[in-house]
C-alpha cells in the first residue's frame, strides 16, 4: 500500500546578505545552503495497518507526511502510495486518501458543521446514501449530533477536532494521515479521539499514519512505531518493545490537598516543588507502587501519572545505536 526506498528531500535556502549591498549582489551571484530534511529513508506500510511516527521537532515527520500526500515532491528516491505517485496529485488519487493536521483547519469556521459537511459531500462527489451512512456513523461515534447545526467558530478546540476527523472521513479513505490531532487538547478529548480513531481503524479497515508528541498516543492506539531523528530513520518496529526497552522512569505530579512537606522516595529525580505541588520522575518499573504509596502517604486533591517525553526515548535510541 505504502512504498519508499531511499527516500530523499533534500531543500535549498536562498542566503543573502543584510543591506542593499547585500540585495544587489545576490541579482548576479546567488549563494545556497542544502537541508536535507529525509535522508535514504525505507517504509513499507500494509493496509489497515495503524502506525506511529515520532521524533522530535524538525525530525523530518511532517516531510515524511508531505511527501506521501504529494504535498511536496522527492529529490530522489522511489515513493508509491495505493500504487500511485503522489506528486502527480492524480484525482483518483486524492479521493483515496485524507489528511489532518492539529494546528490547521480544513473547516469554514464561518459555517455550521453541517454545511461543511454538505461541502465536503459535494466536493467528493459522494453518493448521497453513503454520505448519510457514514455521518450517521461517526456523529453517533463521536456522540456530536447536538453540535451539527453550531457554527464552527464557537465551537471547543476538542469539538473542533472531531468535526475535522468526521470531514476527512466522510469519502471513506482508504488511508488517513494525522498530524498532532490531540495536541492543545485536554486529557478528556484526547482520550474520546483515540478511542474513535481505535474504532475506525478497526471497524472500517482505514489504515492511519499517526505522528504525535504524546508518548500515551503512540502507546494506545499503534502496535507498531517508525522513529525519526535528524531525517533518518533509527528505529521500526514493535511499540511495546519500544517502551520495554527505552523508556526509563513516568512523571508524577503531586497536587496536595494543603501544604505539605514533601519527602522525595528514593531512586526519584525532582522536577518541581512547593508546597501545594510536586512534580518527579519516578523509575518505570515502580511507579505504579510508588504512585500508591503517595496516595497512602499524603492528602491529594489531584495525583497524574505522564510517559516519558519522546525527545528524551529518541535520544536513547540514537545514543544506543551510535554505540552499536
Amino acid at each position: 500500500m505504502i512504498h519508499t526506498k531511499k527516500l530523499t528531500k533534500t531543500y535549498s535556502l536562498f542566503e543573502k546578505e543584510a543591506g542593499l549591498s547585500g540585495s544587489i549582489k545576490s541579482l548576479f551571484n546567488r549563494k545556497y545552503t542544502y537541508k536535507t530534511a529525509l535522508s535514504d529513508f525505507d517504509l513499507d506500510i500494509s493496509e489497515g495497518e495503524f502506525v506511529g511516527l515520532i521524533g522530535p521537532n524538525g525530525a523530518g515527520k511532517t516531510t515524511l507526511i508531505k511527501l506521501l500526500t504529494g504535498i511536496i515532491a522527492p529529490t530522489s528516491g522511489e515513493i508509491s502510495v495505493l500504487g500511485y505517485y503522489p506528486n502527480k496529485l492524480e484525482n483518483s488519487f486524492k479521493m483515496q486518501y485524507a489528511v489532518v493536521m492539529g494546528q490547521k483547519s480544513q473547516l469554514f469556521f464561518e459555517l455550521t458543521a453541517a454545511d461543511t459537511f454538505l461541502l465536503f459531500k459535494e466536493l467528493y462527489n459522494i453518493p448521497a446514501d453513503v454520505y448519510q451512512k457514514n455521518l450517521d456513523y461517526f456523529v453517533s461515534l463521536f456522540d456530536v449530533g447536538d453540535l451539527l447545526n453550531v457554527q464552527v467558530r464557537t465551537l471547543s478546540l476538542g469539538e473542533r477536532m472531531k468535526m475535522e476527523l468526521i470531514a476527512a472521513l466522510l469519502h471513506s479513505p482508504r488511508v488517513l494521515f494525522l498530524d498532532e490531532p490531540t495536541i492543545g487538547l485536554d486529557a478528556v478529548a484526547q482520550r474520546q479521539i483515540r478511542m474513535f480513531l481505535r474504532d475506525v481503524n478497526k471497524e472500517k479497515g482505514t489504515t492511519i499514519i499517526l505522528t504525535s508528541h504524546y508518548m500515551e498516543d503512540i502507546k494506545s492506539l499503534c502496535k507498531r512505531c517508525v522513529v525519526i531523528n535528524q531525517g533518518e530513520k533509527i528505529y521500526d518496529g514493535s511499540t511495546d518493545f519500544l517502551f520495554e526497552k527505552y523508556q526509563v522512569h513516568k512523571k508524577i505530579t503531586l497536587h496536595f490537598a494543603e501544604p505539605t512537606d514533601f519527602a522525595l522516595p528514593q531512586g526519584c529525580e525532582i522536577i518541581e516543588k512547593n508546597p501545594l505541588k510536586c512534580a518527579f520522575f519516578a523509575p518505570f518499573e515502580s511507579t505504579q507502587q510508588i504512585a500508591y504509596a503517595m496516595m497512602r502517604q499524603y492528602e491529594l486533591s489531584d495525583i497524574t501519572i505522564a510517559e516519558d517525553e519522546i525527545g528524551s526515548v529518541v535520544e536513547r535510541i540514537y545514543n544506543n545505536r551510535a554505540g552499536e
